[in-house]
């Protein structure tokens, strides 16, 4: 077994650590029949070495051992992690030594010679309790970064969570970050959030879009130059990487820089210098740097039109935006919150949107994805209820429309229609009742069918 290998988080892990073998190979078989993932090792340090917080296990640990025995073993897992669930294995002679450990934070304790029942019990609760506990880390993070000044990345479906989950790990990564996202999805706006929740908040966010920029001028955009350093450079002038030094530099539309210039760009990136046009002085860069593409950068790669080497100096730390297509439960909050923001702009009141006008936004293939939902929610706040769909874009909701079953149309306008009114009423049961015409027990059982939480539109 390598022992060095970094464990890769996965529910359900279990670290045994013992340092007679034959204990260690009873409990690794034991687990492994209880479908537990278990890694077993002989010393405590081999532990450590594969510990870090937020892991989502527990560890259960022998405690009279060499070197570091497991007492000390726990109280060094409690200052890397102290809510991770300890369990203490005890000769008969450590009991009071083990209910002392359990005062000073250890989960549990089992005495040998144990069955392994007992076992498979205790670790059950231990992963139980990890994981409420991560769960709960994780929404107050979540709740953290959401109530904080500065961008908001709005919605509550699995695809949108797990986004913001890995957005939250990486926050302050020393690590450059590369988008992929289709357009309209919010490029932009995820890597400013990077920015603005990270430590490099206090410092510029620089944005510049490799496609907007001509090809001769993007040099001197990004790297700045020297007075007379070509015809017109009349004065030195400072680049967008100096300008973002100490920050955060956004490539927006990476694909689109000339394949000159990615050559400079991989030089820059890996010595973190940079030097102007015109000029042999190198300038110490501090500066994260945030590409994104709308296309498949590995298929430019492979087709020689984008620089293999910068394609895999970027994509060590991937954020993947899903499309509006695959997160079609948080239109109606996205549109919500558009309105709201189109209402304040025009000081116009917002007509609540009708159930079966949500479901006609629903049925949409929304090519332009959170960009065209946000500009007709704008129409919407203009206009009324005039601001349709363009026939285009009708016409592929009606094509849409034919490949469900009369079943699935039924069940999806209710969902619509309960959703939108569960919105309306900021959750409440009872106001929700009268405005559907329902009982509450046929209402309850609607919203379990089709997924709703009252608690989702408080």
């Amino acid at each position: 077994m390598n022992t060095g290998e970094k464990i890769v988080a996965k529910k359900g892990q279990v670290l045994f650590v013992d340092d007679e073998h034959h204990i260690r190979v009873a409990v690794q078989q034991t687990l492994e029949l209880e479908d537990y993932q278990i890694r077993c090792f002989s010393t405590a340090a081999e532990v450590l070495e594969n510990l870090d917080a937020d892991w989502p296990g527990v560890l259960v640990s022998d405690i009279n051992m060499p070197e570091i025995d497991g007492i000390e073993l726990m109280r060094r897992v409690r200052e890397i992690d102290a809510d991770l669930p300890v369990i203490l294995v005890t000769g008969h002679g450590d009991i009071s030594m083990a209910v002392s450990a359990i005062l000073d934070g250890a989960y549990d304790f089992i005495e040998k010679p144990f069955a392994s029942e007992l076992l498979v019990d205790v670790v059950k609760r231990a992963l139980e309790k990890r994981n409420l506990t991560l769960e709960n880390r994780n929404l107050r993070r979540e709740v953290e970064a959401q109530s904080a000044p500065g961008p908001r990345i709005l919605g509550n479906t699995p695809a949108i969570q797990n986004m913001r989950r890995v957005i939250h790990q990486v926050l302050d990564a020393p690590t450059d970050i590369l988008i992929n996202g289709e357009t309209g999805t919010g490029k932009e706006l995820v890597a400013r959030y990077l920015h603005e929740h990270s430590k490099r908040r206090e410092n510029n966010f620089v944005a510049i879009n490799c496609g907007a920029v001509p090809e001769n001028l993007i040099e001197s955009e990004l790297f700045g130059h020297e007075a007379g350093a070509f015809t017109g450079a009349e004065k030195s002038r400072v680049g967008k990487f100096e300008y973002a030094n100490g920050g955060t530099l956004f490539l927006d539309e990476i694909e689109s820089m000339p394949m000159a210039v990615q050559v400079k760009l991989l030089r820059v990136i890996e010595e973190r210098m940079v030097e102007r046009l015109g000029s042999n002085a190198l300038i110490p860069l501090d500066v994260r740097i945030v590409a994104a593409t709308k296309v498949d950068l590995r298929e430019l790669s492979d087709a020689g039109n984008f620089r293999s080497d910068l394609f895999y100096r970027l994509n060590v730390v991937t954020i993947d935006i899903p499309s509006l297509r695959d997160r079609l439960d948080d239109l109606p909050l996205l549109f919500e919150h558009f309105a709201l923001i189109a209402s304040a702009r025009y000081q116009q009141e917002i007509i609540p949107l009708p159930g079966e006008r949500m479901h006609q936004l629903l049925q949409h293939d929304w090519p332009g994805n959170v960009r065209e939902l946000r500009n007709l929610a704008e129409r919407y706040v203009l206009l009324g209820d005039e601001a349709n769909l363009a026939p285009g874009e009708q016409s592929q909701s009606e094509e849409i429309q034919s490949r469900q079953t009369l079943a699935e149309r039924v069940d999806q306008f209710e969902r619509s229609l309960i959703r939108e009114s569960l919105q309306r009423h900021k959750g409440s049961i009872k106001e929700t009742m009268v405005a559907l015409g329902l009982a509450r027990k046929t209402l309850y059982d609607k919203m379990k069918k089709h997924d709703l939480d009252r608690l989702d539109y408080k």
